[in-house]
């Protein structure tokens, strides 16, 4: 049985795409998970989508159907004024018809983000996006203080999900500590898939 953990991301320096990979590696660690990695297109101020129809870079883009048949779902972007940026809300905004048929009904989620300050809104914008994931009966997925790394980080790091601060000009890459909760938060996800999975025995996937 394989189980396909989705992570959907927007950035703007390449920040919250380095926390996608970690999220990706910790994925890995679990025996039987697989991580699937897209990225948002960027929107203009009337929400249409005016990326190429290719990224330059980072993951392919994410498509409605990439929800389909996953076992979690993990999401993440900058933070804008305490909230996520207008790409990953577009998005998630676009999956209503999933709301209808309960397609990530009961299934594990969780957050990340990135911010330019350790005050900037870090915890707000994980909070906010726990909303639209439990409309969708989704098991929010946080951190624990049972991880030692909570308490040492003088950067990001949240029980709400994972986070990092990238400095005034947003170049200040991911410490070692930022890093492992990335990658706790994506083993949790996946551990928490997996628990449910053997639960439902019934529920039998073709690896």
């Amino acid at each position: 049985m394989t189980l396909r953990i989705l992570i959907v991301y927007d950035t703007n320096g390449g920040n919250c795409h380095a926390m996608a990979k970690a999220i990706a590696n910790g994925v890995e660690t679990i025996s039987g998970a697989e991580s699937v990695v897209r990225c948002v297109p960027k929107v203009t101020l009337s929400t249409e989508a005016t990326s190429p129809a290719v990224p330059a870079s980072g993951a392919p883009y994410v498509d409605q159907d990439d929800l389909q048949e996953i076992d979690g779902l993990i999401i993440g972007g900058p933070t804008h004024f305490g909230n996520f940026s207008a790409s990953l809300k577009h998005f998630l905004d676009g999956t209503t018809t999933d709301w209808l048929s309960g397609t990530l009904n009961g299934k594990p989620a969780g957050v990340f983000t990135s911010t330019g300050s350790l005050h900037g809104g870090q915890e707000a914008t994980l909070l906010s996006a726990h909303i639209p994931l439990l409309h969708h009966g989704m098991l929010i997925v946080g951190l624990p203080y049972t991880s030692p790394a909570l308490m040492r980080t003088t950067g990001g790091g949240t029980p709400y999900g994972a986070s990092h601060h990238s400095g005034e000009s947003g170049d200040k890459p991911l410490d070692n500590i930022e890093t492992s909760l990335c990658e706790q938060l994506g083993a949790r996800v996946a551990e928490v898939a997996a628990a449910l999975a053997a639960s439902s025995p019934g529920k039998e996937k073709n690896a």
